[in-house]
């Protein structure tokens, strides 16, 4: 390529943004308003992030069932259901372990035979976390009385050591944890941090120094 073709290529692109601000302008001098996301469409994408006026409206306010079927009317509203669980300050206000814990609910293991009892696993897995949150401590007895092994395993989560890499980030896009938490149990809030992170740092913890710092022969 000769040096007039490549000046060309460069300029090209320049000169296009430039021709499209320009047959803008009139519009935008006029007073004409410029199509522009809204701040709170930010993070509209992010269903963990979204915040409800009611966390528990009846079936026909919910924006599941349809209002104008009558069936949906029968149907009783969460609030009545509720009524008598512990509670809790984020989520859909329930506190569902605890209300599982003190016997207050019994889910049904089984669709056809209700004298089926659960496999229940009680083993607490401890993730380190390199920050300085507190250690994550993920509880198989809590979510094991409700869920047989193959909700999670090994679609979500593969059951070997080492082989499942999880970060904020994912779990705020609704994979790993973030499957159900947000959906189907509590959400990832700012209220809801320690129910994770539970497990705080060993005395005289220091946050560990990252490869780059380690590979650095200028230190």
């Amino acid at each position: 390529m000769n040096i007039t073709a490549r000046f060309t290529a460069l300029a090209l692109p320049a000169l296009l943004i430039g021709t499209a601000l320009l047959a803008s302008a009139p519009a935008l001098a006029g007073g004409a308003a410029a199509a522009a996301p809204a701040v709170s469409d930010a993070n509209i994408f992010n269903r963990n992030l979204k915040k409800t006026a009611d966390p528990n409206p009846p079936p026909w306010e919910d924006g599941i069932h349809d209002p104008e079927n009558e069936a949906t009317h029968a149907l009783q509203p969460p609030k009545e259901a509720y009524a008598g669980l512990p509670t809790t300050t984020f989520g859909n206000h329930v506190d569902w372990v605890k209300a599982l814990d003190d016997g207050l609910l019994r889910p049904r293991w089984d669709r056809v035979n209700s004298n089926e009892e659960p496999f229940v696993m009680d083993l607490d897995i401890v993730r380190p976390v390199k920050a300085s949150m507190p250690d994550v401590v993920f509880p198989h007895r809590q979510h094991t009385e409700w869920l047989f092994c193959s909700n999670c395993h090994p679609a979500i989560f593969v059951p070997q050591k080492g082989a499942n890499q999880i970060s904020m980030s994912a779990i705020l896009l609704g994979q790993k944890c973030g499957v159900c938490h947000g959906k189907v149990s509590f959400p990832i809030t700012t209220a809801s941090c320690k129910k994770c992170h539970s497990k705080p740092k060993p005395e005289g913890w220091t946050p560990p120094l990252s490869d780059a710092t380690l590979k650095n022969p200028w230190k």
